[in-house]
């Protein structure tokens, strides 16, 4: 039962009864009511963002965090090791592979370039890690690039390691007639005195005396683009295009052992010694063409010979003698 309240009426010496209205019964316990639901709620939220009352969804959640923390951490200790295969692959390609093959380096600024794209990571904004993920997520493309740009290098080495062997392959690089099957050196490059004007004269080869039917070889792979006795002094000749701009010549031959168009390779028989056209005996004239230059065939007899051969050979090349054609 409510209390009943008084009030002192002093005009008339007496107390009376004080009536509350309905309407403001009404208001207070609107206030009361609409206090209590504020109060209400902001205790939900506090307690709600209170770490001391954590829902299990919560708890799962945060495991579930520090979980992907550790995962990025994993992950970018792996990228510290491939960073550092791919520095060592770089660095071999750019001072080993390109200096071999006369390639210029790819500079750090290529490598490491990055992305342009300055929005490109902006879906990964706003959120509590966001600079984790994304500071991670850089280094993988960085990387991905980094190694895209790596395997293409790779292709290009491996294409010019293709053609170098193709070029090594090409160059005439051995004696075309035995040692063991040379009666001696008969003649070198150079002037000297030609065996029917006796005149001296530019002799454009090196002269091989050997026994007639003595086997004559290829010195690089090419193809035969002579064989006939067509030319004037060389009799029965053989002329190999090697390409790369070499070019070999083979004369006085007693006989061939290949045909116009044929591909030949280094050490195969093409023909044999020989003394038809403008000879002196039977020996065999070989000629080494570079660019439609003749040079002097004894820079090239690196593949078949020791270093006291060559000297010997040397030695011989370079007397002024006659020549047998």
């Amino acid at each position: 039962m409510a209390k009943v309240k008084y009030y002192y009426d002093s005009e008339n010496l007496a107390y009376r009864k004080i009536k509350v209205r309905k309407r403001k019964k009404f208001g207070v316990v609107a206030l009361f009511l609409i206090a209590s639901a504020l109060f209400g709620f902001l205790c939900f939220i506090v307690l709600l963002n209170t770490p001391y009352f954590e829902t299990p969804k919560d708890r799962l959640q945060a495991r579930e965090i520090d979980n992907l923390k550790l995962n990025f951490s994993i992950l970018n200790k792996k990228m510290d090791q491939v960073d550092g295969v791919v520095e060592d692959i770089e660095d071999r390609d750019n001072n080993l592979y390109r200096v071999y093959f006369n390639t210029s380096a790819i500079p750090d600024s290529v490598r490491k370039s990055g992305f342009r794209d300055i929005n490109r990571y902006k879906a990964l904004e706003g959120y509590d890690n966001s600079q984790l993920v994304i500071n991670t997520t850089k280094r993988v493309d960085v990387l991905s690039k980094e190694l895209a740009i790596q395997s293409k290098s790779l292709d290009i080495i491996l294409d010019l390691a293709k053609a170098k062997n193709k070029l090594l392959s090409a160059i005439p690089a051995i004696q075309p007639v035995r040692n063991e099957n040379l009666k001696q050196l008969a003649s070198g490059f150079g002037y000297r005195t030609d065996p029917f004007t006796k005149a001296r004269k530019m002799h454009k080869g090196m002269d091989f005396s050997a026994n007639t039917g003595t086997p004559i070889y290829a010195t690089g792979d090419g193809v035969i683009a002579k064989a006939d006795n067509t030319a004037s002094g060389y009799g029965n000749h053989i002329v190999i295009k090697h390409g790369y701009g070499y070019e070999t010549l083979y004369g006085h031959l007693s006989k061939y052992k290949v045909r116009a168009g044929q591909h030949v390779k280094r050490g195969d028989v093409i023909g044999y010694v020989g003394s038809t056209g403008r000879s002196e005996g039977p020996h065999l004239h070989y000629e080494v063409h570079k660019d439609g230059n003749v040079v002097n065939p004894l820079n090239f007899y690196y593949g078949n010979i020791s270093a006291i051969e060559y000297v010997a050979i040397s030695k011989l090349a370079n007397q002024e003698n006659q020549s047998l054609d």
